[in-house]
């Protein structure tokens, strides 16, 4: 009964509760975006060094070598000699060497000629098909598949460079071979293919047949992954798409030695960079001055990287959070103005209300009960507009960044806080006008009535 009160009074006068409901919402909006993305935002940059602890690559800004060879959303600093990289990848504190070279584009989405590693790395499965063994064979990320309807066995031409609208290389086409199952990282929106193929594609060799050699396992820094040369993994029962691969059996095994097949061990080619992961801490501490003392190149640390890049990132966060808490501040000043002016219009209906039996308690929380209501309903449009937000958002970032924000998850012990506060502006908001009506005289109200 006092609510269903209390609901037809805060629409007594609409224009002052859509404004104070609209102040709320636009707060409770962008400090949702915030828990979100900031939430999101650190868990897919940190998902997606795990397993690197350095980055070899060409001279220039480490940050900038990050961003291109780990999250894919920058360009490149360079190329470096894979001879010169060759000799840094087998260096016993190396536990795992990742190269990688950046080729064309499909339609905007980075085709990237790597090995076998990169997969395991991100621990990615093949849904459908298998991996890449022979140039020009390609996998595709799960989220390029479903946006572009990519099926195995599909074949596309590549266009130079990062721009959809580069030249289209035509003399050679990709053939999808393998579908990756989602990861929820940076490889979901690549496409991958063995570096020869990237080579091939740029002009360093004659045209050759791609059909036979498989280069994966001569390319790879780490000792044969088995007797038949098959791909290794932590438990090869788990992966029965490898085990489909002929190229693994016993009749088409990976050592054809075809004459015209494009060869790794050709001096003078280059690479983009190397994903390095060590056996111990020393070489993470020591290889930075060295490669930088001895080389051309450098290395550089993500994870040093990402933390400069989350204190940037961190500033712009603190400035947009004060906001939405000043504009809280601004709606809690609203509710307040809005109930202490009907409350001078009020002054008899409260008082008849105590006539008809209502205690002074009742007054305070009926108009207690107004301020939690406004703010209630604040809050939860606030919490849809602010996911509608993000969803917009995330279209904007997948466009440009390849990076996709869930505006369906629910951080409930940060945005439970946020109730709170919420709750809390509407009690502090509605506390004077509620003593003022708990405090009426009934008799003097009803006189000048």
């Amino acid at each position: 009964m006092i609510a269903k009160l209390a609901w037809r009074n805060i629409w007594f006068k609409p224009l002052n509760t859509i404004l104070s409901i609209i102040l709320l919402m636009s707060s409770v909006a962008i400090i949702t975006v915030l828990i979100l993305l900031e939430k999101q935002f650190e868990e897919k940059f940190n998902s997606n060094i795990d397993g690197v602890d350095l980055v070899m690559g060409a001279q220039g800004s480490p940050l900038q070598l990050i961003l291109s060879s780990v999250y894919q959303v920058d360009a490149p600093t360079g190329n470096i000699s894979y001879d010169s990289a060759k000799v840094w990848m087998k260096n016993p504190f190396v536990e795992k060497a990742i190269p990688l070279a950046f080729g064309d584009n499909y339609r905007g989405y980075k085709i990237l000629g790597t090995t076998h590693d990169y997969l395991e790395k991100y621990g990615a499965k093949i849904s459908e098909g298998k991996l890449f063994e022979h140039n020009f064979e390609v996998v595709v990320g799960n989220d390029i598949a479903q946006k572009l309807n990519i099926r195995v066995g599909d074949t596309f031409f590549g266009s130079h460079g990062d721009a959809a609208e580069g030249e289209v290389h035509e003399n050679e086409a990709y053939t999808v071979v393998g579908i990756a199952e989602k990861t929820g990282k940076v490889l979901d929106n690549l496409i991958l293919c063995n570096i020869p193929s990237v080579w091939q594609m740029h002009g360093s060799h004659e045209e050759h047949d791609h059909e036979g050699h498989n280069h994966e396992q001569e390319f790879s820094e780490n000792p044969p992954h088995g007797e038949e040369g098959h791909i290794h993994h932590e438990d090869e029962h788990e992966h029965d798409h490898v085990a489909e691969n002929p190229a693994h059996g016993e009749e088409g095994h990976v050592h054809d030695d075809h004459e015209n097949d494009l060869t790794i061990d050709e001096p003078g080619m280059e690479i983009t960079a190397v994903l390095l992961k060590f056996r111990n801490k020393m070489g993470i501490v020591t290889w930075p001055r060295i490669i930088a003392q001895n080389t051309k190149m450098q290395v550089a640390s993500p994870a040093i990287e990402v933390n400069r890049l989350f204190k940037l990132f961190g500033i712009g966060i603190e400035a947009l959070r004060y906001l939405a808490y000043g504009i809280m501040l601004i709606s809690g000043i609203s509710i307040f103005i809005a109930l202490f002016n009907t409350l001078k219009e009020r002054k008899f209906e409260f008082a008849l209300l105590r006539v008809s039996g209502a205690g002074r308690f009742k007054l305070l929380t009926l108009v207690m009960i107004e301020s939690l209501l406004l703010c209630v309903v604040g809050f939860l449009f606030g919490t849809i507009l602010g996911r509608i937000a993000l969803m917009l958002l995330s279209n904007s970032a997948e466009d440009d960044f390849k990076m996709s924000f869930n505006p369906y998850e629910f951080i409930w012990d940060k945005e439970g806080i946020l109730f709170l506060l919420t709750i809390f502006v509407g009690i502090i908001a509605a506390l004077i006008p509620a003593i003022k009506a708990y405090n009426l005289n009934i008799s003097k109200t009803l006189a000048n009535g």
